[in-house]
């Protein structure tokens, strides 16, 4: 038995009066209306109707029963209601995961844009450098940035690709020299974002040529922005997204060396669970970021 579609069909036959008149309501056979009826009755133990093949009356179980019923079906169409708009104008709160270093640097400047472009959506912004999981944890957009996308049931957009660079502070280099070739990285303080993939191994590129290296630290942190002030302090050198640290090296604060060598440029995305149902919020976000990123890209 459906119950949603009985518990219709027995308010329809109550509201018109008869088996036949809730038939042609619902554009179903007269069959069709008793069975539900008769199923509805057997789940629920009583008999709601009494009828004959002249009249048709409710019993007194019945009637409580249609009462109960009514209240339910009108809340259930209210609520019905109530999801209109989300379907057609962004609106309601929305639940977002990014890192903290490209938000600090980059996307908080994207997200108060949205938010003064779209005054009926709230944001809920959650900031962790480690992967959420989008389902367990109630997100609706997770960004992500990886040298690749690992094969998954979500949904992803490529927003950006960032950049690597080496780089460190000119009183380090003053003291430590600075080195020519990738392999004499070995002999330098290195500064390790741990969450990174390649936080272990860096394998560097140019023109064809591709060295891999082995990283050990005595220094490693769960965010590029502390790894950027142990730079700024002189304590070593580090691999990079070049956007976190364009401000300090135009400035003179901090030095690339190994100008032309760099990994793979790690691409951003932007994470959803579904391309079903994608309601307007979480779709007028993705896009306001991608086109507001665009030029970074």
């Amino acid at each position: 038995m459906d119950q949603l579609t009985a518990l219709r069909v027995f308010r329809r036959v109550v509201d018109e009066g008869s088996f036949a008149g809730a038939a042609r309501s619902l554009s179903l056979s007269p069959a069709a209306i008793s069975k539900n009826i008769g199923e509805l009755e057997a789940h629920l133990g009583v008999r709601l109707l009494n009828r004959t093949t002249r009249r048709m009356s409710l019993t007194e179980p019945g009637r409580l029963y249609h009462e109960q019923v009514a209240r339910i079906l009108d809340d259930l169409t209210e609520a019905d209601g109530s999801m209109q708009p989300l379907r057609h104008r962004p609106s309601g709160l929305l639940r977002v995961a990014a890192p903290i270093s490209l938000t600090v640097t980059r996307l908080s400047r994207t997200i108060t844009a949205f938010m003064q472009a779209y005054p009926d959506v709230e944001i809920d912004l959650h900031l962790d450098d480690r992967r959420v999981d989008l389902v367990k944890d109630g997100f609706d957009v997770a960004i992500r940035g990886t040298a690749k996308l690992e094969d998954t049931s979500l949904v992803a957009r490529r927003l950006m690709a960032m950049r690597h660079v080496i780089c460190g502070a000119p009183s380090y280099f003053d003291g430590a020299g600075r080195p020519h070739r990738p392999e004499e990285l070995a002999s330098h303080r290195i500064v390790q974002f741990s969450l990174s993939g390649n936080a272990s191994e860096w394998a560097l590129e140019r023109q064809g040529e591709r060295v891999t290296l082995p990283v050990a630290s005595r220094y490693r942190a769960s965010t590029s922005l502390a790894v950027r002030e142990a730079l700024l302090d002189g304590y070593g050198l580090s691999l990079i997204p070049a956007s976190y640290v364009r401000e300090d090296i135009a400035a003179g604060r901090l030095e690339t060396v190994l100008d032309g060598w760099a990994p793979a440029d790690t691409q951003v995305y932007a994470v959803y669970p579904s391309r079903r149902y994608l309601l307007p919020k979480v779709r007028a976000l993705i896009d306001f970021l991608a086109e507001d990123l665009r030029s970074d890209a």
